[in-house]
């Protein structure tokens, strides 16, 4: 349990699911249901300071849960074939064992994928849906152009094999320090936005939460194969990591389902994991001639994953749906921190709006 590492106002629980063993963070005493998806390599104990700052007007009951394998909740083999739909699995069980029935949902990094697979595949459940800072629609890695093209027919590029393994290595091994591929250093370099920094208590909790990712097979990141294709490697079939592959990952048909929620999507401008010019984009770090072979643009261009949300949302709203985008200026991946004022003053007038 991290109950040492909760701030004054957040209870942690846990409840057994007809899935699994599922921690979460609970905040508030109102009656408007708020429920918070975390991103990968982090936990719940990212949205606290948030959590405390909805709770604070008084109206909202706000849920955090673990995704499997991170934080406190039970660690599962991510059958990574079916996409994200273990997750979404795992949400709706979630909700169901906390009988809630209509609530609004917040997905951040890959919860926004998460969210987004929950609404494709439970229709009907949200009051509304806000994404922040949300992977492509289109999976992470391994495509090109606003529709997702695939880059390779094997999609390499993607998956389980893109993680920097000193990365890997270094939350395996719990490290706190600073060294280059060190969880602080990433986190502080890629989550914020330079020079962003928390204060020294919160950045230790942080650390804990991102240290909180079991490395174990089936969870991050997950397998791999080798690709004859550049960067020659491809995804294999467990782990989060290629559960966000294209090759089993295609969110497009949200833009069609039949019951359309509203939609909030806030993002960093300077965002450097989900952007059209990502440094965690092979395409875009082989532009740079950070790796070796890259085939060219008109091969391998970087992956636009901005514009991919862009238009699966456009797409959304000519098919009757409603979204509207807030691009934070100065800010990186994580906006409900750098900016949470702005992201509480957002998401709550957006979600009380829909009551």
């Amino acid at each position: 349990m991290t109950s040492t590492l909760l701030l004054a106002g957040i209870a942690q629980h846990v409840i057994k699911t007809d899935r699994l063993r599922t921690a979460y963070l609970e905040a508030g005493n109102g009656n408007v249901p708020l429920v918070l998806v975390h991103g990968n390599c982090s936990s719940s104990l990212f949205f606290q300071d948030f959590m405390l700052a909805l709770a604070a007007m008084e109206r909202y009951k706000i849920y955090a849960p673990d995704l499997r394998g991170y934080g406190d909740t039970e660690t599962v083999p991510v059958d990574a074939t079916r996409g994200l739909a273990d997750f979404s699995d795992d949400l709706a069980a979630f909700v169901r064992a906390l009988n809630l029935s209509h609530f609004h949902l917040f997905g951040w990094s890959l919860g926004g994928n998460v969210a987004l697979q929950y609404a494709i595949d439970y229709p009907g459940a949200l009051r509304s849906l806000t994404l922040q800072s949300t992977g492509s629609p289109f999976g992470f890695g391994g495509t090109k152009g606003a529709e997702g093209t695939p880059t390779w027919p094997d999609y390499a590029g993607s998956g389980g094999g893109t993680a920097n393994p000193a990365f890997v290595q270094a939350i395996a091994q719990g490290d706190r320090g600073d060294g280059q591929a060190s969880p602080r250093t990433v986190m502080n370099t890629f989550y914020f936005k330079p020079p962003f920094r928390a204060a020294p208590d919160r950045e230790e909790i942080y650390v804990s939460s991102l240290l909180s990712t079991k490395t174990t097979p089936g969870n991050y990141p997950g397998d791999s194969v080798t690709s004859p294709n550049w960067p020659n490697v491809a995804p294999g079939t467990q782990g989060v990591n290629n559960a966000l592959s294209p090759k089993y990952m295609n969110q497009g048909n949200f833009a069609t389902i039949n019951t359309k929620p509203p939609v909030l999507w806030i993002h960093g401008s300077d965002d450097q994991i989900v952007s059209d010019t990502s440094l965690f984009d092979f395409g875009f770090l082989g532009q740079l001639g950070a790796v070796p072979g890259w085939p060219g643009a008109e091969t391998y261009p970087p992956q636009p994953m901005k514009t991919q949300v862009r238009t699966v949302l456009e797409r959304y709203r000519a098919n009757g749906g409603a979204y509207r985008e807030v691009a934070l200026p100065d800010c990186g991946h994580s906006p409900h921190i750098e900016k949470q004022d702005e992201v509480v003053g957002l998401f709550s007038e957006f979600v009380d709006s829909q009551r």
